[in-house]
């Protein structure tokens, strides 16, 4: 794998309706070293990709009227939401619903196919995974890069994902030491419970302060940072503690991006995405998250032909 590694969030998403099958295709055709699967739990106990247990916003749902009386409010991790929840389906419900884009209104293309996609669930992403990787060579397999989405939430429910999770590995072969496989989490508990159960590298995520990175490497391989957090000093920090640094997300439109590096006034307008993009790699970043994995992959082979190192000077 390359040094630097481009992660595919949640696939191709700014080219196709996030977390589907299409979308973690398309990335794999653009060079991606990882697709990004965000991990929920179906009433069966069967994991599937989606961004938040409530699937009004990517799913047509809404449009099947045997499951209008499903929709409810509830509180997971503090936060109220409402609409349809992942824990209230079986699998062979989820499988009648199709994707939807969920930013229409900045990714207007991507609503093209809507109704087409089904919700994939883990075990056929990492399918797709294995089976792109038995025509190519170990340097080149793609990986997968799971995030665990609500665990305690799920864990209250009994559907806890932990074990799940790397059952599937185990199945399709990512369970092996040096397979390429990263586990991420906003929930240190999670990750300690992981810890526990395997090897395999873990991502601490971290969204509002690096905070205290000596207790994070006691359990994570890795912290997955905001964009903001991810100064030259933050990541010499992380490094110093044997943390690799991922940063998130990389987009292409307007709206994502600083203003100098935007393009015309439209939100939906694709701005200087490769720019921004060298700027974090001088930083010495190992990773990154990217709606666009083209343009990640052209941007860091083009960083690694200069022969830049991370964290130097040119």
């Amino acid at each position: 794998m390359h040094e630097i590694c481009v992660i595919a969030h949640r696939g191709a998403s700014g080219e196709r309706p996030e977390h589907t099958l299409e979308s973690y295709r398309l990335a794999i055709e653009q060079g991606a070293d990882y697709i990004e699967p965000d991990l929920v739990s179906t009433r069966d106990g069967v994991l599937i990709a989606r961004h938040e247990p409530e699937i009004g916003g990517t799913t047509d749902v809404a449009q099947h009227p045997q499951f209008a009386e499903r929709r409810r409010t509830q509180v997971i991790d503090g936060e109220t939401m409402s609409g349809w929840f992942t824990e209230d389906f079986t699998l062979a419900e989820i499988k009648t619903l199709r994707a939807r884009e969920r930013l229409p209104h900045l990714r207007p293309s991507n609503t093209a196919f809507d109704g087409r996609c089904e919700v994939p669930t883990f075990d056929e992403i990492l399918e797709l995974a294995a089976e792109t990787n038995r025509s190519r060579p170990a340097s080149r397999r793609v990986g997968v890069y799971p995030e665990t989405k609500h665990p305690a939430h799920f864990r209250e429910l009994r559907l806890a994902l932990e074990q799940p999770l790397l059952d599937a590995l185990a199945r399709f072969g990512f369970d092996a030491p040096g397979s390429p496989v990263f586990i991420q989490s906003f929930d240190p508990a999670n990750l300690r419970m992981l810890r526990g159960m395997t090897d395999l590298p873990l991502v601490q995520l971290l969204e509002h302060g690096l905070g205290d990175l000596a207790n994070v490497a006691t359990y994570a391989n890795a912290i997955g940072v905001w964009k903001e957090l991810a100064t030259a000093e933050g990541v010499r920090e992380a490094h110093a503690r044997g943390l690799a640094v991922h940063v998130w997300t990389f987009r292409a439109e307007n709206e994502f991006l600083p203003p100098a590096l935007r393009v015309g006034d439209a939100p939906e307008g694709h701005g200087n995405l490769r720019e921004e993009i060298d700027q974090y790699l001088e930083r010495g970043i190992d990773g990154f998250f990217v709606d666009f994995p083209a343009i990640g992959v052209r941007a860091r082979d083009a960083f690694t032909s200069r022969g830049s190192r991370p964290g130097t000077s040119r």
